[in-house]
């Protein structure tokens, strides 16, 4: 009987709403994941070029003063060049994942990096404590209404979550965009995401 009772529970759990959208994020988080993971070098560095030409074209990155960026690594979109580019014309901050949340560093340069707690390099030293005008945000997986898939920590949603009035921005190649992203009240929808070929917006 109690084993029984401890099936028909476990059952239920797994058709819980919650559970079933968590299945479908990771099974699409697996396959954009692995549809990135293939991409040669060439791809990844001409694709980059394209999209990070547009994202130069963007209204509120021309106009954004404080630029909270990313340090890509798994052959995410590679935007290595602006950090060089911008870094003395406007403050330009890299995440570092602290207390399920992300703390805020100034990049000055890549000789002032070292690998975080999960191997991605960030600013050893100091915390910018005002706002950005603007988040360039990774993903693993977005669909056409600016809809997000991470990793599945959660630092970018909580961290976006506290800000107000801050433009956000997508970075993806093509094959990066899914037909749908199952959503919670806690995710966080973007301004706007990027490819190579396309630009979606938040209707």
């Amino acid at each position: 009987m109690e084993i029984a009772v401890v099936e028909f529970i476990k059952r239920t759990w797994k058709n819980l709403p919650f559970n079933r959208a968590r299945k479908k994020k990771n099974s699409i988080r697996e396959l954009a994941a692995q549809r990135r993971r293939v991409m040669s070098k060439e791809q990844v560095e001409e694709y980059s070029q394209q999209i990070i030409s547009q994202l130069e074209q963007q209204r509120a990155f021309q106009e954004a003063k404080v630029i909270l960026f990313y340090y890509p690594i798994s052959n995410e979109v590679n935007v290595r060049p602006l950090l060089e580019k911008y870094k003395d014309e406007k403050t330009i901050l890299l995440p570092v994942a602290h207390q399920k949340s992300i703390e805020m560093r100034p990049y000055t340069g890549r000789e002032g990096l070292h690998r975080g707690r999960y191997g991605i390099p960030e600013p050893k030293h100091g915390t910018y404590k005002g706002k950005p005008d603007l988040v360039i945000v990774p993903g693993v997986a977005f669909d056409k209404k600016c809809n997000r898939l991470g990793r599945g920590k959660g630092y970018y949603d909580r961290f976006l979550n506290k800000l107000k009035d801050v433009k956000t921005i997508g970075l993806a190649y093509d094959k990066q965009i899914v037909e749908e992203i199952p959503t919670s009240y806690w995710d966080v929808r973007l301004d706007c995401v990027i490819t190579q070929t396309e630009i979606y917006t938040k209707k």
